[in-house]
C-alpha cells in the first residue's frame, strides 16, 4: 500500500510512466547525479525491485527520460522552424529562440539529454530520437544555405554544428534554473541572436548593416 503523497502507478498498471515521472522529478530537484532507481521507486510508491520489471538499470531509465526529452525537443524545434515560413532567415532565428526556451522550460529533460553521459549507441531509440532533433536543425540549415548561389554554399553539416554549439553553449551557461547560471547584462536570446547574425553575415547568409 502506498503512503500518502506517493504515486500508485504500479497498482494501476502504469508503473513505467510513474517511474519516468519520478525520474523527471528527481532530476529537477537534484540533477542527474542525484538520481537513483531506489528513490524513483519510492516516489512511485513501489518496492525497490519493482522498477527492474521495466528498466534493467538506472541508465536505462535515464535513457528513457532523455529519449522523451529529445522527442519534445524535436517537436518544439519543428514548430519554431515551421518549414521556413514566412521567411527562412526569420524562421531560423525562431529556431534558436526555441532551443533556449526548451532548455529553460524543461530543465530536467534537458539535463537528461545532455548531462548524463549516456552512450547513445547503446540505446537505439535514444539515438534515433536525438538524430531526429538534430535533423530539424540540419534541414533548416540546408534550406537557409540554399539561398546562396551553388558555388558559394558552405557545408550544411558544418554550419548546423556551429549553430548547435552556439545555441547549446548559451543554453547551458545562461538558461539554467539553478545557481550555477551565469548572469548576463542582456537576455540570452539577444546574445544568441547577435552571435547568430554575425556568423550568418560572415557566410553571406544574412544582410550586413
Amino acid at each position: 500500500m502506498s503512503r500518502p503523497g506517493e504515486r500508485r502507478g504500479y497498482h494501476h498498471g502504469n508503473l513505467r510512466e510513474a517511474l519516468v515521472a519520478a525520474a523527471v522529478d528527481l532530476i529537477s530537484q537534484h540533477g542527474p547525479e542525484g538520481f537513483t532507481v531506489a528513490e524513483a521507486a519510492r516516489l512511485a510508491g513501489v518496492s525497490p525491485g519493482a522498477p527492474y520489471r521495466h528498466f534493467r538499470d538506472a541508465e536505462a531509465l535515464l535513457a528513457e527520460v532523455a529519449l522523451r526529452g529529445f522527442v519534445r525537443f524535436a517537436e518544439a524545434l519543428a514548430a519554431a522552424w515551421a518549414d521556413g515560413k514566412p521567411d527562412s532567415l526569420r524562421a531560423y532565428e525562431a529556431l534558436g529562440r526555441a532551443y533556449l526556451a526548451f532548455a529553460r522550460r524543461e530543465p530536467a529533460y534537458y539535463a537528461a539529454m545532455f548531462e548524463t553521459r549516456i552512450a547513445h549507441d547503446a540505446h537505439p531509440g535514444l539515438l534515433a530520437a536525438s538524430d531526429r532533433a538534430f535533423g530539424v536543425l540540419r534541414d533548416a540549415t540546408e534550406a537557409l544555405v540554399a539561398r546562396l548561389p551553388e558555388g558559394r554554399r558552405p557545408p550544411v553539416l558544418m554550419v548546423a554544428l556551429h549553430v548547435w554549439s552556439m545555441s547549446h553553449g548559451i543554453a547551458s551557461l545562461f538558461c539554467r534554473p539553478d545557481r550555477s547560471r551565469r548572469k548576463l547584462p542582456m537576455a540570452p536570446e539577444d546574445l544568441l541572436e547577435a552571435g547568430l547574425l554575425i556568423y550568418l553575415q560572415s557566410l553571406g547568409l544574412a544582410a550586413s548593416g
